[in-house]
């Protein structure tokens, strides 16, 4: 069984409670269920973490690397800013994994801030705006892509 590390960052572990209007109802540990159970139907084994501190979410990923693993990862606040992760994530793709950058609401659709990704120029690939749907649909793409 393929195994994937799905990442999360700053904040995420308060879903449920931070702008729920934007994030919605579930919680974190509701995603980590939905991620779960997603990952096994489709024949995949998910590991799901989240930190708000950036050395975990850059360690991690040189984990992944380390152990041949694929990557979905919620930069959230990191994507805009944080290079260092920027450059662990490459390490991911350059070493020949895939690594799928996910947001559950649409960052062009708010904050200007918000319209800039430092973690999408490295990523395979980015799904944004479906909501926790966003985290379904990437684990699909991991598997229809092979």
């Amino acid at each position: 069984m393929a195994s994937v590390l799905v990442l999360n960052g700053p904040n995420l572990g308060r879903l449920g409670i931070r702008e729920p209007d934007v994030y919605g109802s579930a919680t974190f540990d509701d995603l980590r269920q939905m991620v779960t159970d997603w990952a096994g139907a489709l024949g995949l084994e998910a590991e799901v973490r989240q930190s708000d501190d950036e050395t975990d979410l850059v360690r991690w990923l040189h984990e992944a690397v380390d152990a041949g693993s694929d990557v979905v990862i919620n930069p959230a606040a990191f994507t805009h800013y944080s290079y260092a992760l920027r450059d662990a994530a490459a390490m991911v793709t350059k070493g020949g994994l895939r690594l799928i950058e996910v947001h559950i609401s649409n960052p062009y659709a708010r904050e200007e801030f918000r319209h800039h990704s430092v973690i999408g120029g490295v990523a395979t690939g980015t799904i944004a705006g479906f909501g926790i749907d966003s985290y379904r649909l990437a684990l699909v793409a991991l598997c229809e892509r092979n």
